[in-house]
């Protein structure tokens, strides 16, 4: 059975898919009536799930007509993408926010699930035994060879023929 938070990141993934202009904007009251959470469970998925290294914006306007508004940012051409990812990593960049990024390449198409299992076993924490900032700077270093390797490789075949 899937939990609360995997339910919600669904639902607003498929508002997403079916909306025209790109985002949503949503209320986190009516949200959270809508699955019977408390609103700090919509909070603790927008916080989560919905990540600039995960692919999106979310902005929130407080008050009495207050919204979040969620924005899936479209992944530019493929030649620039590298540059993007690799912008997006910088030079630190932690388990979840790794994580993040790989997932998000899995969704789009631009890695295989073999190559994101990959990722995501070398990206992992229990297996560096480094302290922080140490850990994220080596993650970021090998996380961007990574993507290098997969995506000028996909990048090519892309444009081939």
């Amino acid at each position: 059975m899937l939990n609360i938070s995997n339910v919600i990141e669904r639902h607003l993934k498929q508002l997403l898919a079916e909306s025209r202009a790109g985002y949503i904007e949503i209320r986190r009251n009516v949200l959270a009536e809508h699955f019977s959470c408390v609103p700090s469970q919509i909070n603790y998925v927008l916080a989560t799930r919905f990540s600039v290294e995960s692919g999106f914006v979310v902005e929130s306007r407080r008050g009495g007509g207050g919204y979040v508004r969620i924005i899936k940012v479209p992944l530019d051409d493929q030649l620039g993408l590298l540059v993007q990812v690799c912008e997006l990593v910088g030079s630190s960049i932690s388990e979840q926010g790794a994580r993040g990024i790989i997932r998000r390449l899995l969704e789009e198409g631009l890695i295989s699930s073999r190559e994101s299992a990959l990722m995501l076993a070398v990206v992992n924490r229990d297996i560096w035994r480094l302290t922080l900032p140490a850990r994220d700077q080596i993650r970021a270093n090998i996380l961007k060879a990574m993507l290098m390797a997969v995506l000028q490789g996909n990048c090519g075949r892309q444009h081939e023929g």
